[in-house]
């Protein structure tokens, strides 16, 4: 018997046992540990800035940066996300005491239809006025009621929320003060060569800053212009679909436009002209322009992945994740592209290498 290839195997299937199982620990918190690493890495260029000024007090540092980053970050979600939950609440009691009546909208959008339209809908039975009105009735009312019972389910969890914020922010803050050494601990244990260990450690932080940073800065803004929009033009609930804007525009290309669109052709249908007009002015040169152009500049240039890609990895990943989906898909994709990478001759040699061309 080989004695040291026997110890081996026996070493590397603990070290896959006891991973596994540390990893089903720590699943009932995945997502608290998620976003404890993800607001470590975006905030530790403050934490480095902060520890310059103060080099012998790290614990110091690591605190004034949680701090900011409660201000910055956390606090205003938390707001939003308390004027989300009236909002749906308000919502759901119109939608069930029928003061909102969608089905009533789109007897009015059918209403204004041209004929050719008409006759294209009635191709796929849906010029029934009654199961039209029944349908978005329905609809409008489960919606609601998600809202509300996801809102209710948020304050029945509220003392498992409060576990899992504090473990994001217990373990925000070790990571901020130790996470250099422990990563390079890791890093060191990774059976890998060094050069390709920098490449794709560097690859894994340079998009998890691109793509939180990029979108959640899209979704902001593309978020506050619709919901600006909204409130002024008079529509109900303006913080609620400003957030669904936002939720929406982690989606490249499509986004917010899933809300406002359906919105002005419902002003267009009913002759607010004017109203139809601005909204669908406002969406395409300003909440789209966002889209085009800080979302190429904030996300693709730094993660180096073309459009198409990025767009079926949010999508793809948040099918799979949920909304932390929109970080996680973009990063596996992107160490996809430099894993494979590894394996390709590098351009520079290959293109040295060939022939040179006869005379």
């Amino acid at each position: 018997m080989n004695l040291p290839t026997l110890q081996s195997r026996t070493l590397l299937l603990l070290l896959v046992a006891v991973t596994i199982a540390f990893f089903a620990i720590l699943w009932p918190f995945h997502g608290a540990v998620f976003w404890g690493m993800v607001l470590a890495i975006l905030f530790t260029p403050l934490y480095r800035r902060l520890l310059r000024r103060m080099p012998q007090r790290p614990n110091m540092a690591a605190l004034a940066t949680l701090l900011l980053c409660l201000v910055v970050v956390i606090l205003p979600t938390t707001l939003i996300g308390i004027s989300l939950v009236q909002e749906a609440g308000l919502i759901y009691e119109r939608l069930r005491s029928g003061q909102l009546n969608l089905g009533a909208y789109a007897q009015q959008v059918m209403s204004a239809l041209p004929n050719w339209v008409l006759s294209l809908l009635d191709r796929f039975n849906l010029t029934s006025m009654a199961d039209v009105q029944e349908r978005l009735s329905t609809v409008g009312v489960q919606a609601g009621q998600a809202l509300a019972t996801r809102a209710l389910d948020l304050g029945q969890n509220t003392l498992q929320f409060l576990v899992s914020f504090g473990i994001m922010l217990y373990l925000l803050f070790f990571l901020l003060r130790d996470g250099a050494a422990l990563g390079k601990r890791i890093g060191d244990a990774i059976p890998l060569d060094e050069g390709h260990k920098r490449q794709l450690t560097s690859k894994f932080t340079t998009v998890i800053r691109a793509t939180v940073k990029g979108n959640i800065v899209v979704a902001a803004v593309q978020g506050a212009l619709g919901g600006i929009a909204f409130w002024v033009l008079g529509i109900q609930g303006p913080v609620l679909w400003g957030v669904l804007m936002a939720f929406l525009s982690l989606l490249p290309a499509v986004g917010a436009g899933l809300i406002w669109a359906p919105v002005a052709v419902y002003f267009f249908a009913t002759g607010a002209v004017m109203q139809g007009a601005m909204l669908t002015a406002y969406g395409i040169f300003v909440i789209g322009l966002v889209d085009n152009v800080l979302r190429p500049l904030l996300v693709g240039k730094d993660t180096k992945m073309p459009d198409y890609v990025v767009l079926i990895s949010t999508v793809g990943g948040m099918a799979l994740f949920g909304l932390t989906g929109f970080v996680i898909g973009p990063v596996i994709a992107a160490l996809f592209i430099a894993t494979w990478d590894l394996f390709a001759p590098p351009r520079a040699a290959s293109a040295s290498t060939s022939p040179a061309p006869r005379p």
